[in-house]
């Protein structure tokens, strides 16, 4: 398939692909696509900002609206279901682009968000629900919504699911779906405990495997800095200053982390804010927005919430701190270089790290080009007060007898 005019869709669906733009298939959406209109399971695993959204939901909507409606029943008739609320509501987003004229209604199932207003759209006559597991599986077992009739489940991301402890939650949903319906599983990567998923809930799929998933894009810059770390701030506003344009993506390993880094760079005259679980979904929403619409140059996230940030247009990712496991540096990266754009992911470490970076560089099979530091980037007092940034001139530092600057101790990072 090299253009969805080849593609036989209801007239609104193909109305509104061409108002939004969409002309030429990515590779996922080409192989994934015809198969799955075609009621066929599909297993694809393909990097972050490859358009597997759009390949999943355009055949879900066309089957949806062409099913005869004689065959029709009332309810739930396809569930997505995706690890984080921003993802689950991006996908909803979507999904709002091509339902349009078809009839379908969606509901949007997530935690962190007022319940009463997702029942009510069920109850209202939404036949497509976007979920994380959690939310839904309390609906279930609370009895609030049915699942009986669905034709179709997407598990979106599936591996960061299961890496979040969703597995019941995903089996008790699947168990209530019926047997005989499509499965269309997207993943990063394929471990045992997906390759289990797999073998248990799909039906002879069809394999999908664009690129290279246990690496960064080749559209990725790596850069490595070795810098101490009362110097990654300065380091940070340095890279800021030297690339002006662009929009940034920074990682940091807690929440604390993700409050102060944030604070100090508003302090600073950046426009940033942050996103992770302890922020409410209002909160969440707001940041994201912002940081999407340019109100906010820098997002400073932790990992679990920065899996649902799909956002077009970031130039520059910032390991801030090193991600826990190396599969999660290839989810950070992969924020960046989307949709055949080029993209810098800059990772943050000190000399006591040199381990990690190697054992990094090992499992991904990648090299991360040394970059120097400048001598001349001032050092940042540790324990300030709230709100409060001073930085102080290299050559004002004073000097340890041993001649090295005393650190506190730090985390490793487990691999």
């Amino acid at each position: 398939m090299n253009d969805f005019s080849e593609l036989t869709l209801g007239s609104a669906l193909r109305s509104n692909l061409t108002k939004h733009n969409f002309v030429k298939p990515t590779p996922v959406q080409a192989q994934a696509i015809p198969p799955a209109l075609e009621g066929r399971d599909i297993v694809a695993t393909a990097q972050t900002g490859t358009g597997k959204t759009l390949g999943f939901a355009l055949p879900l909507i066309q089957r949806l609206v062409s099913q005869p409606a004689a065959e029709v029943k009332p309810g739930v008739r396809a569930i997505v279901l995706s690890p984080t609320r921003e993802l689950a509501i991006q996908i909803a987003e979507a999904f709002g682009k091509l339902t349009p004229g078809t009839g379908l209604r969606t509901a949007t199932v997530v935690g962190g968000m007022n319940e009463s207003t997702q029942l009510r759209a069920i109850k209202a006559g939404a036949q497509i629900i976007i979920a994380t597991p959690g939310r839904l599986c309390d609906f279930l077992q609370r009895k609030l919504v049915r699942l009986g009739n669905v034709k179709t489940v997407v598990l979106d991301e599936a591996d960061r699911m299961l890496d979040m402890g969703f597995l019941p939650s995903l089996k008790a949903i699947l168990q209530e779906a019926p047997a005989n319906r499509q499965t269309l599983l997207f993943s990063a990567t394929i471990e045992t405990s997906v390759a289990h998923l797999i073998s248990s809930y799909t039906k002879d799929p069809v394999r999908i495997t664009i690129g290279v998933t246990t690496k960064p894009a080749e559209q990725v810059d790596l850069h490595h800095y070795e810098v101490e770390q009362d110097r990654k701030l300065s380091l940070l506003r340095h890279l800021l200053t030297e690339d002006e344009e662009g929009a940034f993506l920074v990682f940091a390993r807690t929440k604390h982390g993700a409050d102060r880094l944030a604070r100090h760079l508003a302090n600073s005259g950046v426009n940033a804010s942050r996103i992770h679980g302890d922020r409410t979904q209002a909160q969440r929403n707001q940041a994201l927005t912002g940081f999407r619409n340019g109100t906010y140059r820098v997002l400073v996230a932790t990992d679990v919430a920065a899996r649902g940030i799909h956002v077009d247009g970031i130039a520059h990712v910032v390991n801030y701190d090193l991600p826990q496991v190396p599969e999660d540096f290839i989810h950070r990266a992969g924020r960046t270089g989307r949709a055949g754009a080029r993209g810098v992911a800059s990772t943050f470490s000190t000399r006591s790290e040199r381990g990690d970076i190697r054992r990094i560089e090992r499992a991904l099979n990648v090299r991360l080009n040394a970059r120097e530091v400048p001598a001349s980037l001032p050092r940042e007092q540790r324990d300030l007060p709230a709100g409060k940034v001073v930085v102080i001139p290299t050559s004002a530092r004073p000097h340890h007898s041993s001649g090295r600057r005393s650190e506190a101790p730090r985390r490793k990072a487990r691999y």
